[in-house]
C-alpha cells in the first residue's frame, strides 16, 4: 500500500511571520511603515519573568526583558513581529549573510528599477545595482539593501517568470499569485 502522507510537520500550511529584533523600535516602525509600506496591526507590551521562562521558552538569558513587540503586515506576503529587547547578557552584532544563522528578507516588486530609484530617493542604502540571475533563476533580477540598523533586505522581480518554471512539476510560492 502506498503511503500518500507528505513528509514534514503534520498540518503545516506555510509561514505566519518573521521575528526581527531591532535596536530602536520607533526607527524600525518608520522604516517598515514609511519606506516599505507595511501596516502596523497591533502591539504587545512588556514581558519579563522572575523564573527561567525566558530561557526555556525563547532561549535568551532568564532576566532578559522584552520591552515591546509590534506586529506588521507586509502586503500579501509575510507578517513581521518586531521586538525591542533589554538583553540581560548583552547583544551580539548582527550576523552577515555568510555567518551561520545569517539571513536576509527578500521582497518581491513588480519593477525593480522603479523600486531601487524609490529606495535611493528615500535615503536607503542600496547595495550595488540590480543583478540578472542565471541558470534556473533566469528571468529574475535582484539587489540587496539595508535598513537603518543594518538588516539586509533583497528586492526580487521576475515579471515574466523564471526559467525553471518551463518544465517544473511544482512551482515556488509567488507573492503575485498567493493562492497558487
Amino acid at each position: 500500500m502506498k503511503n500518500n502522507r507528505r513528509a514534514g510537520i503534520p498540518g503545516l500550511q506555510g509561514s505566519d511571520h518573521i521575528g526581527i529584533t531591532v535596536p530602536d523600535l520607533d526607527e524600525a516602525h518608520t522604516f517598515f511603515v514609511d519606506v516599505l509600506g507595511a501596516e502596523h496591526v497591533y502591539t504587545l507590551g512588556e514581558k519579563r519573568a522572575d523564573d527561567d521562562w525566558m530561557q526555556v521558552q525563547i532561549g535568551v538569558h532568564p532576566r532578559t526583558v522584552i520591552r515591546e513587540i509590534r506586529f506588521y503586515r507586509l502586503q500579501t506576503g509575510v507578517n513581521l513581529e518586531v521586538f525591542l529587547y533589554d538583553a540581560a547578557d548583552g547583544q551580539n552584532p548582527q550576523p552577515r549573510n555568510s555567518d551561520i544563522g545569517g539571513y536576509h528578507l527578500a521582497l518581491y516588486v513588480d519593477d525593480i528599477d522603479v523600486a531601487v530609484e524609490y529606495l535611493r530617493a528615500a535615503g536607503v542604502e542600496v547595495m550595488g545595482e540590480p543583478v540578472a540571475s542565471q541558470q534556473a533563476a533566469l528571468g529574475q533580477r535582484w539587489v540587496y539593501f539595508r535598513s537603518p540598523w543594518g538588516l539586509q533586505f533583497e528586492l526580487v522581480s521576475y515579471p515574466e517568470g523564471k526559467a525553471y518554471e518551463a518544465d517544473a512539476t511544482r512551482l515556488l510560492w509567488k507573492p503575485t499569485d498567493p493562492s497558487a
